[in-house]
């Protein structure tokens, strides 16, 4: 389809150049319009990194926050397309919830309102050319810097300016037009008019990607007289409807959190354009009423345009803005969440080729997807040492959860590696490879050390093949203290692999930092080598050479799984500690502290009732 789509464009084009100047200018406009967007969106993309998940977080806590960021994102990016994928790149990786998301978009609609007041008030009505070119030299200039900050900066001054020529040469291409060819002619009146206009509109938002310059070349005919009043508020409708496709698009990469957002989008404006349509008369007179209220002409046609747009909009908001709740509802059930599975082989689930362009969405993915990896690398953990996961991440003695697991499954190490984890390890591995592309020197170092914490969960699985080999052996072994050292070592993993996740479900680093020297500790302390316990059960004759080289090297083999794994989580906790707080002592918390200790007792609680919605989880995941 492409390739025919494509060779037409160019050769109407073509031919349009080649009868009448007048359009070449009009199309001129367009085109220097759609530049001056994208070096834009480039330019505000370099302030994505940094901080951003710290005003997302502060913005969008709750429905009035989430549309007043998407209106004034909106406005300044002047951008509804770039709004709608960083929404959903962001709804992706983890950083906004599908209600926030909601809200955003919402927000967003209105904001691209703006766009048509400021063509409508300034564009038609002044040389806006003048103000852009002193624009133009100044972003060059900064676009030359060697700063990064100053070069985002010239990229936005430069985008801004060549809005500015878009719009001047689109206003005086149809005014030249109008001199030779009058548009107006083709004009269609009721709704025949209405449903064709609109058609055109979204035909038109389709091919350009952008609403923005659809409404601007709307608003430019409009002033020239080359489209009616009524075929313009039709064009306005569809440019609305017509900018979902942009966000659909979008989401083709994303995760199912992505592709609910583009529904929401979807139905929201497909939602509004309908209800336009339906009300187009009594909206057309509520027009006219507020015109009269803000003083503008009964015969100033482009500010009426701008109105009715904004109108409608606003009413789509006032309309939608209940429903936000059986949406989410509605979308997540049309949409459920899924493991890709490729060839038998899991695969990520948070990262994605969109979500790599913007750097605090690329990090917060990252760890999402490295959370991903060690709940399965913990799951695995478990099947080794014959433990039903619930009961490990769940608040029973550990001593009776091994005492009561008697049961032996042969556990194929190498084939829970390949289906588990190596395809997310692949992915995280060329992910965070590009990702660093476009980031700054200290999100590369929390990227690098992300990674480590992948390889490190991928090496912990790997140990597991030799302590595998023993266990099944001396779990259930006749010699009393040979079965209760496993039991003892069993224990142990187990109770540190529940350590672990407890610092896993703490939202405040500091605190799941503090919980994992504690585990540190634990695991120097119960060194069976350096404890002296093996060479006690040796001289009190309680178990045979050739079962203290067993006992030995399981033991060394399960410190080898436990270092590995704490070590990710070390790096992980801390990674986040870095991302989410401003720059902390890095003296160790104390964990004889009472209120580190409450923490600690109250995180262990919160994962009975975390419980089943974990075993479900892992459902998802997929078994083997």
């Amino acid at each position: 389809m492409k390739k025919v789509i494509l060779p037409s464009i160019i050769l109407i084009l073509s031919w349009g150049f080649w009868i009448s100047p007048e359009f070449m200018q009009v199309a001129a406009g367009v085109a220097i319009f759609m530049f001056g967007m994208l070096s834009l969106e480039e330019g505000f993309q370099t302030f994505t990194g940094g901080i951003l998940e710290r005003i997302l977080d502060v913005a969008t806590k709750g429905p009035i926050r989430s549309l007043v960021f998407g209106l004034v994102t909106t406005t300044l990016m002047q951008s509804s397309s770039l709004v709608s994928l960083l929404t959903i790149t962001f709804l992706s990786a983890g950083l906004i919830s599908l209600a926030q998301g909601i809200g955003i978009i919402f927000g967003s609609n209105i904001g691209t309102t703006t766009g048509a007041w400021l063509m409508a008030t300034v564009g038609v009505k002044m040389d806006i050319a003048k103000f852009a070119l002193p624009m133009l030299v100044f972003g060059i200039l900064l676009i030359f810097q060697s700063d990064r900050k100053l070069k985002a900066g010239g990229q936005i001054l430069f985008g801004v300016s060549l809005l500015f020529l878009g719009i001047a040469n689109m206003k005086d291409g149809f005014e030249s037009l109008s001199q030779s060819i009058d548009l107006s002619q083709y004009a269609v009146a009721g709704l025949p008019g209405l449903l064709l206009y609109a058609s055109i509109g979204i035909v038109a938002t389709v091919v350009m990607q952008s609403s923005h310059a659809v409404l601007m070349l709307t608003i430019a005919a409009l002033a020239t007289g080359q489209v009616t009043y009524d075929n313009g508020l039709a064009l306005a409708i569809g440019a609305n409807v017509g900018t979902t496709i942009t966000a659909v698009l979008g989401s083709l990469n994303a995760n199912p959190a992505g592709r609910r957002l583009a529904g929401a989008h979807m139905i929201f404006n497909f939602g509004t354009g309908l209800i336009a349509i339906l009300l187009i008369g009594p909206i057309k007179t509520l027009v006219d009423i507020s015109a009269g209220w803000f003083g503008i002409a009964a015969d100033d046609y482009t500010l009426k345009l701008a109105l009715f747009h904004t109108i409608f909009n606003v009413l789509g908001v006032v309309v939608f803005m209940p429903l936000v709740g059986w949406m989410v509802r509605f979308l997540e059930r049309v949409i459920p969440d899924k493991t890709p599975i490729e060839a038998g082989v899991e695969q990520a689930m948070f990262i994605n080729e969109a979500v790599g362009e913007f750097p605090d969405a690329a990090l917060v993915a990252l760890d999402s997807e490295i959370r991903h990896l060690g709940l399965n690398a913990i799951e695995i953990i478990a099947r080794v040492l014959q433990l039903p996961l619930a009961e490990v991440l769940g608040t029973r003695p550990m001593s009776e959860v091994v005492g009561e697991a008697r049961a032996y499954e042969q556990t194929n190490v190498d084939e829970l590696y390949r289906t588990r984890m190596k395809g997310i390890y692949s992915e995280i591995v060329e992910f965070a490879s590009k990702a660093t592309s476009n980031m700054t020197p200290e999100q590369t170092d929390a990227v690098y050390r992300l990674r480590g914490a992948a390889r490190d969960l991928v090496e912990s699985v790997k140990a597991l093949r030799l302590l595998e080999r023993n266990l099944g052996t001396y779990m259930n072994s006749e010699n009393d203290t040979m079965r209760a050292e496993y039991d003892r070592l069993r224990t142990h993993l187990g109770q540190m692999l529940r350590d672990i996740q407890t610092a896993r479900e703490t939202e405040d680093p500091d605190v799941a930092v503090a919980l994992l020297e504690a585990v540190k500790d634990a695991m120097a302390e119960d060194d069976i080598l350096a404890n002296g316990r093996l060479d006690q059960l040796i001289r009190d004759h309680l178990i045979t050479p050739e079962m203290a080289s067993s006992l030995m090297n399981d033991s060394a083999y399960a410190y080898e799984v436990l270092t590995k794994i704490v070590t990710a989580a070390d790096g992980l906790f801390r990674t986040r500690r870095e991302l989410l707080s401003s720059p902390l002592e890095e003296a160790r918390i104390d964990m004889e502290d009472d209120t580190v200790l409450d923490r600690r007792s109250e995180l262990l609680t919160g994962l009975r009732e975390k419980g089943d919605k974990l075993q479900s989880r892992i459902g998802e995941l997929g078994k083997t």
